[in-house]
């Protein structure tokens, strides 16, 4: 009997463990139809990243949410009923009647429902995505989702999750602040939405006045987004656009890397995108920040750039509708043209690194290339900016604006090329002048250069004929013979004169000359085309130096500079043995001294 009750006893603890893991609290993915939740319960996603539950407001008020599961702070990342809370904990969310869920308040009325479903056997389920489904348990492709909440994004994106457009059902998705940021999740001021008119951009409205626009998306990023390519290794952003819809949405290469984008209600409902790293969220980037991210901050034609002093500038072509403004910094009133265009004379102005207009009422071609693009917006006399679609490989595609030009950044590095309408007078002399300084510059970099390698030469030059001489001066200095400067024996022979000339011979011409001191000498100059190098000559003198005696001509000296090898004599007065010898005959024969 006693075994009896002890098995009746384990049994009722058993059941009661079952009932309360039913009713009570649950770690499931999985809520069915026989089950509810309740405030003080939660949903665990499988691998316990996130947790689906109930949480309070700054006051009484309990909303149905989805947040992460063990990081502090709490980071919600979707709430279901946030525009109509349960004012106490006695509500509960339940599969209904009709294949849906519905959150129900203490009075058993339906607070938030989903969408209702055919489904026979219908299912909630937590994802590790942070997607909440409502499904067909009997369905087991788990592709044919009959509800998920990545279809009504609050004020987070997560990977995966879109925010755009379906044009075939005209159905949208965007982002909304909360109403205070961390207290009151209630629809708040700010909406992040895409535009779909025109070349599709993201636009972030206070209220519906628009406060900042991203610019089109250009292939790689939004053109007035251009840090978007940072940590592409684990982020990759995806834009896309056809005929049925317009969708905006980012994914994580790495699945345990938590990333979010949320849009704040704080510092003026910030555009953030956070990872968690190191135990704790850090914000890798927000927009807007500068003061040229604010819409139209330039007004019509203007430029904006943060770097610049003042940020806002009128384009070639243009000067300030307002110029007293304009001094107390104020280009809201923008820019207006100094030449009224005319159609078949217009040019364009090639603009480089830019946050691309505004593009809400553009044309656009995907398939045409730049060239067509400019030839068709000339064509056009209301065209009055183009530029390719897609920057990659080379650019293309075609968009074209009309009328004013509004929301112009410049982004160094980034953006991307613009070709604006300006009249013939405005481009024309400013592209004389900025071709003449392009060809002044190219001119004085080039002549420049010239010179340096000019210079470069001549030092070269100069040092090998110096070391040329310094090696011959050294090869000369065992014959213990005095080097003769080059000006010295030249302004000697009266600088080579015809006049002072003694004779020639097959290796060079002889000189009479008369040093300062008013010794007379005679100079044999080699010539150039003697064909006798350096070692020819140093052996010649060699051989006359050794050959010293009373009756022969004495050698003092020689030259080795300027490419010139000289050899320096006593000058014969009597002229030499030969004419003795042989009388004035031989001497003409031999035209005096001849040392070959």
């Amino acid at each position: 009997m006693r075994v009896f009750f002890t098995h009746l006893n384990s049994l009722i603890i058993i059941l009661i463990s079952f009932f309360f893991f039913i009713t009570s609290s649950t770690s499931l993915d999985t809520l069915t139809g026989t089950q509810i939740l309740k405030t003080n319960q939660t949903l665990l996603s499988e691998n316990q990243t996130f947790v689906l539950g109930f949480f309070r407001g700054s006051n009484t008020n309990y909303y149905l949410g989805i947040w992460y599961n063990n990081i502090s702070p709490q980071t919600i990342v979707w709430v279901a009923n946030r525009d109509n809370p349960i004012d106490n904990s006695a509500g509960h969310l339940k599969i209904g009647d009709n294949g849906n869920f519905v959150l129900l308040n203490s009075s058993g009325n339906p607070a938030w429902s989903s969408n209702q479903t055919n489904a026979k056997n219908p299912v909630i389920q937590l994802l590790d995505t942070g997607n909440l489904l409502l499904k067909d348990l009997s369905d087991t492709t788990n592709n044919n989702y009959l509800w998920q909440s990545f279809e009504y994004p609050t004020d987070t994106l997560l990977p995966g999750m879109k925010v755009g457009w379906n044009l075939d059902t005209g159905t949208e998705k965007h982002l909304t602040s909360w109403k205070v940021e961390g207290e009151d999740p209630s629809s708040g001021d700010y909406t992040l939405k895409i535009d779909y008119h025109g070349l599709p951009e993201a636009l972030l409205r206070r209220n519906q006045t628009i406060i900042y626009r991203n610019g089109p998306w250009n292939g790689e990023r939004f053109s007035g987004i251009p840090g978007m390519k940072d940590n592409t290794n684990d982020l990759k952003y995806n834009f896309t656009y056809d005929e049925h819809g317009v969708w905006f949405s980012f994914s994580v290469t790495e699945p345990s890397l938590l990333s979010r984008i949320i849009l704040s209600s704080d510092s003026d409902g910030q555009y953030q995108r956070y990872m968690w790293i190191q135990g704790r969220w850090n914000k890798f980037s927000y927009t807007p920040k500068d003061p040229c991210d604010y819409y139209r901050h330039c007004g019509p034609y203007g430029v904006c750039e943060n770097d610049a002093s003042p940020i806002c500038t009128c384009m070639q072509g243009f000067r300030p509708k307002n110029q007293e403004a304009w001094n107390l910094r104020d280009g809201s009133d923008g820019c207006v043209r100094n030449t009224v265009l005319n159609c078949s004379t217009d040019k364009f102005l090639h603009l480089e690194n830019m946050k691309l207009p505004e593009t809400s009422s553009v044309f656009m071609n995907k398939s045409m290339t730049l060239d067509e693009c400019g030839s068709l917006c000339k064509r056009n006399c209301s065209c009055t900016a183009y530029a390719n679609i897609d920057i990659r490989n080379g650019g293309s595609g075609c968009v074209m604006w009309f009328g004013q030009l509004f929301d112009m950044n410049v982004h160094r590095p980034g953006g991307q090329d613009l070709y604006v309408r300006l009249a013939a007078a405005d481009i024309g002399s400013s592209s004389s002048n900025k071709n003449h300084r392009a060809v002044l510059a190219i001119g004085i970099t080039l002549s420049a250069l010239v010179l340096v390698l000019g210079l470069v030469a001549i030092c070269y030059l100069r040092k090998k004929r110096q070391q040329s001489s310094r090696g011959d001066q050294r090869n000369m200095d065992d014959l213990k013979l005095p080097m003769f400067n080059f000006d010295t024996l030249m302004m000697a022979t009266n600088n080579f004169s015809q006049d002072n000339k003694l004779g020639e011979g097959g290796f060079g011409s002889v000189y009479r000359g008369r040093l300062i001191e008013g010794q007379e000498i005679a100079v044999k100059r080699l010539s150039e085309n003697s064909g006798q190098g350096i070692n020819e000559f140093k052996n010649e003198i060699k051989l006359i130096a050794k050959l010293q005696h009373r009756n022969l001509v004495r050698l003092l000296g020689c030259c080795i500079e300027k490419n010139e090898k000289m050899v320096v004599y006593e000058y014969m007065k009597n002229r030499g043995l030969d004419s003795i010898l042989f009388g004035l005959e031989a001497l003409a024969r031999r035209n005096y001294i001849d040392f070959d």
